[in-house]
């Protein structure tokens, strides 16, 4: 049985910390690219839909069914955007990593790839997980190969499978890890990770 607390994830670019409306200043000014949202499920475009955003996620918290992080930059203690715990299975020992953004400054860097192996690592080794799954909308072609690259491997395509922003019915494609993936992809996201270069 799954027994998923707010904790303090620490790695080399990033920090994830439990998410708190004491971020939402931060989480608002990192959001305000509309690059962010093409593909996401909402859509940030007023302060109050950040409030939303912050108190949505921190009731599917108290639920037990979701776990929010705030991203945070480790070399400035900046905030540039955020992540979670989803779709949370304590009977099957099961997590959905998802519902990540993050501010354009840092795409193509380390941060992303630095925060799913933080998550990964705390889902398989401390939390016991025997699969995390991973979802993107079926046109999010970058997302796909990101999570390919680290080593998800694709389950299929779920069609119609929900209605997101502006009533588009989007298409889904899911991938996951399992236990006996996570050696594997450990030692490749510490390789990636390593190369200290824009990724």
């Amino acid at each position: 049985m799954l027994r998923v607390a707010p904790v303090t994830l620490i790695g080399k670019d990033v920090r994830l910390e439990p998410l708190t409306l004491e971020h939402w200043d931060g989480l608002w000014n990192a959001a305000q690219d509309e690059r962010i949202w093409t593909y996401m499920t909402s859509n940030i475009r007023t302060k109050e839909d950040m409030l939303r955003f912050i108190q949505t996620a921190l009731d599917n918290q108290a639920k037990g069914t979701e776990l929010p992080f705030t991203i945070i930059d480790q070399r400035n203690n900046q905030v540039i955007g955020s992540t979670r715990f989803l779709n949370i299975s304590p009977k099957d020992s099961g997590l959905e990593i998802g519902f990540t953004w993050l501010t354009p400054s840092v795409w193509k860097t380390a941060a992303n790839t630095e925060c799913k192996y933080l998550l990964l690592k705390h889902c398989f080794e401390t939390l016991g997980c025997i699969r995390v799954q991973l979802k993107t909308d079926l046109r999010n072609r970058n997302s796909q190969r990101a999570i390919i690259r680290i080593g998800g491997v694709q389950e299929g395509i779920l069609r119609n499978h929900m209605i997101i922003q502006d009533g588009y019915v989007r298409d889904t494609v899911f991938f996951s890890i399992v236990q006996s993936e996570w050696a594997g992809v450990k030692e490749k996201l510490i390789h990636i990770l390593g190369q200290n270069t824009r990724i």
